[in-house]
């Protein structure tokens, strides 16, 4: 993670990390000397299992099929605990580094195109479908960064943003592992098409009220 004054004052915000559990388990690893770097790389490390499993869906035997669809969703959420815990870490441990920003940033992009993709080639799905949900993905999140350096604040707002993402994707994989006859009724190629139509919308509402930001300054 980069500078902790910066991450206070613009960074995600995610209600979560008001938590006392939260609070304990980064005082935690903070006290174990974790970096914020490291959990960056972890969370990176758990989005890309979260698409091998994902996409192992459509390979296994079918009754193995419901226990990789819940190892993706679990996966996707250990990887949004990384997410959250690093730039707490990052802020109670003082640390700060020159690269932080690449390993606040790159992590995250390839966490988010393994993922998407993955659901992409998951059973009952479409391929195509996680290629451009992937790519709409890291457009969201350069509209943000590209904001910031424009001079602006870098823009959180949704409908489609990745904690958003990932919760739909999360949920459609679970219902998969539940109920697998919702895979019949197209459900994991309809879950990419509202990450897709929802990332569009993202991306649009992120443009203008970063240029209304950057004309009212």
């Amino acid at each position: 993670m980069s500078d902790p004054d910066y991450q206070v004052a613009d960074r995600r915000p995610i209600a979560t990390r008001e938590l006392a559990i939260s609070q304990r388990v980064a005082g935690w690893l903070v006290a174990q000397g974790v970096s914020a770097n490291a959990i960056s790389v972890e969370g990176m490390v758990c989005g890309v299992l979260a698409g091998v499993a994902l996409a192992a869906t459509q390979f296994v035997p079918e009754p193995l099929r419901a226990w990789c669809w819940g190892l993706g969703a679990i996966f996707i959420q250990l990887r949004l605990l990384a997410n959250m815990l690093d730039g707490m870490v990052a802020v109670r441990s003082g640390q700060a580094s020159r690269v932080g920003e690449l390993y606040n940033e790159i992590p995250d992009r390839i966490s988010d195109a393994a993922t998407l993709i993955g659901f992409g080639y998951a059973f009952g799905s479409n391929p195509v479908l996680g290629f451009v949900a992937a790519c709409l993905a890291v457009f969201v999140a350069y509209v943000r960064s590209m904001g910031k350096v424009a001079g602006a604040h870098q823009e959180f707002c949704g409908p489609m943003a990745k904690p958003q993402r990932m919760a739909v994707a999360t949920l459609a994989a679970i219902l998969c592992a539940i109920f697998p006859q919702a895979i019949a009724y197209h459900l994991p190629a309809i879950t990419l098409g509202v990450i897709i139509i929802g990332s569009v919308i993202t991306a649009v509402r992120r443009l203008n009220r970063t240029s209304a930001a950057l004309h009212a300054a």
